[in-house]
């Protein structure tokens, strides 16, 4: 048996934390000296003290605690509460994670902003390409919302090309257009320059196909694509003081794009009219 002193060392918590727990009856001692109250705990119950912290450490309430154990939940199920909780969190962590990184995409377009001069931005005709492609739907325009979308579709793409024995001959080209449900939904377009005939790539989903030509107002940028806000915006500034508007959404011709996303270095090629 040990003492409180040392069951909490043991366990590595505090004796005040177990004096609560035996409180609200999630662990009460072995025994307890009726003369002098000390408590006195059995190695034992070291098993369902692990399982306090484990439980609450994932977020679960002292209420729910209980409820799990005095159902005596087996050391497997616990297991596979334990796994889908931990998903849980790595989820809600990559979410923070994705909204802190747009919020400091934010902060630097604030801090860019009069910094960036439009004088990068070079109008030029794009010329006819072709490419292979991939689609999907995106919930919106925001980085957040379509990289989830455009990552998956980019290795798709090159894994199908290479099993058709397709090999690209230029950049990779994103492309985006309102989806036809509306809502603020996004059409992704993942593409790659190929040489490949125009028309369906067998039975693999991939569509070849020609983009017309056309007058763009195109700006370089350079960094992750998490981080372009502050270079589409110094486009827009553009457009909106230069006599054009926009006709569309700005293609991303990825020119360079190393293991190291910050190295990337990506063409925005915003299609324009004149006014």
């Amino acid at each position: 048996m040990f003492t409180i002193g040392d069951f909490a060392r043991y366990g590595r918590v505090s004796a005040r934390m177990l004096r609560h727990y035996d409180a609200i009856g999630l662990l009460h001692p072995d025994s307890t000296d009726p003369a002098t109250g000390y408590r006195h705990y059995g190695a034992g119950q070291l098993a369902r003290l692990n399982r306090i912290i484990a439980l609450k450490g994932l977020g679960f309430t002292l209420q729910q605690v209980r409820a799990v154990l005095d159902e005596e939940v087996g050391s497997e199920e616990l297991r596979g509460m334990l796994r889908l909780r931990r998903s849980e969190l790595e989820a809600a962590m990559a979410a923070a994670a994705a909204r802190l990184a747009q919020v400091e995409a934010r902060l630097r377009s604030i801090e860019s902003e009069g910094h960036m001069s439009v004088d990068e931005v070079v109008v030029k005709d794009v010329p006819a390409v072709r490419v292979a492609e991939l689609t999907g739907v995106a919930a919106g325009y925001e980085p957040a919302e379509i990289t989830p979308v455009i990552r998956p579709l980019y290795e798709r793409l090159f894994a199908l090309l290479g099993e058709a024995g397709v090999s690209p001959t230029g950049p990779g080209i994103a492309r985006y257009e309102d989806a036809p449900e509306g809502g603020g939904a996004v059409v992704v377009h993942a593409g790659v320059t190929v040489s490949a005939p125009v028309g369906p790539l067998g039975d693999t989903g991939v569509t070849v196909i020609e983009l017309p030509p056309f007058e763009a107002a195109t700006i370089v940028h350079r960094g992750a694509m998490d981080g372009i806000l502050p270079t589409s915006q110094t486009l827009a500034r553009w457009i909106g003081t230069s006599g054009y508007r926009s006709a569309g959404y700005a293609r991303e011709i990825n020119l360079e794009c190393p293991a190291d996303e910050e190295k990337w270095v990506t063409e925005l090629q915003e299609p324009i009219a004149r006014n």
